[in-house]
C-alpha cells in the first residue's frame, strides 16, 4: 500500500487549528502528528503542505447530478469532477431523474451507474411519492442515505400532496425524510394573484419569484412536516431552509439530541433578493433567494446550532433553460465545484470561522446521517481530505467550471482560497488544476 506524508500544513479539525501531518495508508490515515512529532516508519511520498490548511473532505448531502436521464445538462462523470475539483469528497444524489428513483429497481440501477462513474464517495436517496410508502421496509438502511419527500413541487415534479400519503410517509419509516418544503396551495394562489394584477398570463419578471414562492409558502409546509415527524416520531430534515421564520420550528442544542433537523444551502447564504438585478436567472431556485434579513438569519442560525449542515443543492440547467422570468426560467444553479471556497471566502467578511465551516460542511453531515469513517481527520479513518491554501487570489472563468452546463453564477467571482488538492480514500483525485479520472469513489455506508 502506498504511503504518503502531507506534511508542515495547518490542521482544522473538530474545532481545533494546530500545525502539524497527516500519514495516509492505502486509503485510510496511518497516523497525525502534531509539530515536532515523527512518523512511525517511512513514506513512499512527501507532500510539503506549508501555507495551506488541511481540512476533512466535504460531505454535500444534497446534489443533482441529473443522471439517467437528464445527461444534456449533467451526469455523474461531470459532476463528481467538479465536485472533487471543490474538496467535495462524497455526495448523496436525489432522485427527480428519468426514470425518477422511486422504485428499488431504479435505485439500484442508479448505484450502479455511480459505482462505475463517480470520482467521489456516493450514496442516493429514495424518493416519495403518493403510493410507493409500501416499499420504504425493503430498503436497506446501511445503504440509503434517506428518503426524499418533496412537499413542494420542483424539478421533475415529484410533489406528494396527499395528507393520507404524508402520514403513511413519516409514520413508515426510520429513515431520515428529507424534505423540500413549500405549500404548493399558496404558491398556485400566489401566481393567479400577480398574473392577474400584472395583467400577464404565462410569465412574471424575476422579482416575482420570492413573492410567489414566498415565506408563508415556505413556512406553512416546513411547519406541517414538524408537526408530522413530531406526530410519528420520524426522523425529519429539512432541505434548504430559506427564511427567518422558518427557523421558529427548530432548536438551538447539540446535533445528537435532535430528531428534527435543517440544513442551509449555499444560495441562501450568499444572495439576497437585490441580487437578482446583477445575476438574473442564474441564482433563480426552489425555494426563492429572499430578504437580507432572511440572509441574516441563516447565517446567524448556522453559528448558534439550529442549522446544522451547509449544502449546496446542486441543481444544473443549461442556459437556455434560464430563459424567462419568474415562472418560465427553470430554478437551479450548478454550485458543488465552488461551495467550499465560497464559505471560506465569508471567513474573510467574518461571517465564519474556518472551523464553523468544517464543522457544518464535514463534520455534522458525518453525524447527521451516521456515516461511517469519514467526516473527520482522525486515525483509522478513510483519507477523505482537502488542501486548501489561502491568500491565494483567483478569479472564476469560464475555462475553471468543469460542471456539464458550463456555467456558474460565481464566474467572474474572485476568491481568496484556492483547492489545491483533494484525496478520496487515500487517492490523489485532483491537484494542478487536474481530475485524475482513473479513481472512482465508494459506496458510502450509514450505521
Amino acid at each position: 500500500m502506498k504511503r504518503i506524508l502531507i506534511e508542515n500544513v495547518t490542521l482544522v479539525n473538530e474545532g481545533e487549528r494546530f500545525r502539524g501531518s497527516v500519514g495516509i495508508c492505502g486509503e485510510q490515515i496511518a497516523e497525525i502528528l502534531r509539530e515536532g512529532e515523527s512518523p512511525s516508519a517511512p513514506y513512499d511520498q512527501q507532500i510539503d503542505a506549508t501555507g495551506c490548511l488541511l481540512l476533512p473532505g466535504v460531505i454535500d448531502d444534497h446534489v443533482h447530478f441529473r443522471d439517467p436521464g437528464l445527461t444534456q445538462k449533467a451526469d455523474i462523470r461531470s459532476e463528481s469532477r467538479a465536485a472533487a475539483a471543490g474538496g467535495v469528497t462524497s455526495v448523496m444524489d436525489m432522485p427527480n431523474t428519468v426514470p425518477q428513483t422511486t422504485t428499488l429497481e431504479a435505485w439500484e440501477e442508479k448505484m450502479r451507474r455511480m459505482a462505475a462513474e463517480c470520482r467521489v464517495n456516493y450514496s442516493c436517496y429514495f424518493g416519495a411519492t403518493n403510493d410507493n410508502y409500501t416499499d420504504f421496509p425493503q430498503l436497506d438502511g446501511r445503504r440509503v442515505c434517506g428518503i426524499k419527500l418533496f412537499m413542494g413541487s420542483s424539478t421533475g415534479n415529484m410533489l406528494v400532496d396527499r395528507r393520507e400519503s404524508l402520514t403513511r410517509i413519516f409514520s413508515g419509516t426510520d429513515l431520515l425524510i428529507a424534505a423540500h418544503c413549500e405549500s404548493q396551495e399558496m404558491i398556485r394562489q400566489n401566481t393567479e394573484k400577480y398574473l392577474a394584477e400584472a395583467g400577464r398570463d404565462n410569465d412574471l419578471p424575476l422579482e416575482y419569484h420570492p413573492l410567489i414562492r414566498s415565506e408563508e409558502a415556505c413556512y406553512a409546509s416546513s411547519a406541517l412536516a414538524v408537526r408530522l415527524a413530531q406526530e410519528t416520531g420520524a426522523r425529519l430534515h429539512l432541505l434548504h431552509v430559506s427564511t427567518a421564520r422558518e427557523l421558529e420550528l427548530l432548536e438551538e442544542k447539540p446535533l445528537a439530541g435532535k430528531r428534527i433537523t435543517a440544513e442551509a444551502c449555499i444560495a441562501h447564504l450568499l444572495y439576497t433578493e437585490e441580487d437578482y438585478a446583477r445575476y438574473g436567472t442564474r441564482i433563480k431556485c426552489n425555494p426563492a433567494i429572499k430578504k437580507a434579513t432572511d440572509r441574516k438569519a441563516l447565517r446567524a442560525a448556522v453559528r448558534s446550532g439550529r442549522v446544522d449542515v451547509i449544502a449546496t443543492d446542486h441543481a444544473p440547467h443549461l442556459l437556455a433553460e434560464k430563459q424567462g422570468g419568474a415562472l418560465k426560467a427553470v430554478s437551479g444553479m450548478p454550485m458543488v465545484q465552488f461551495s467550499l471556497v465560497s464559505m471560506l471566502e465569508l471567513t474573510r467578511q467574518e461571517v465564519f470561522t474556518v472551523e464553523e465551516v468544517v464543522e457544518k460542511m464535514c463534520h455534522a453531515p458525518a453525524r447527521l446521517y451516521g456515516i461511517g469513517q469519514r467526516g473527520f481527520l482522525r486515525t483509522g479513518y478513510q483519507a477523505d481530505l482537502v488542501l486548501v491554501r489561502p491568500d491565494a487570489g483567483w478569479t472564476v472563468g469560464p475555462r475553471d467550471i468543469l460542471s456539464k452546463c458550463g456555467w456558474s453564477p460565481l464566474e467572474g467571482q474572485t476568491f481568496h482560497w484556492r483547492v489545491e488538492k483533494t484525496f478520496v480514500n487515500g487517492q490523489l483525485v485532483y491537484t494542478d488544476a487536474q481530475v485524475a479520472d482513473a479513481v472512482r469513489g465508494q459506496e458510502l455506508c450509514f450505521y
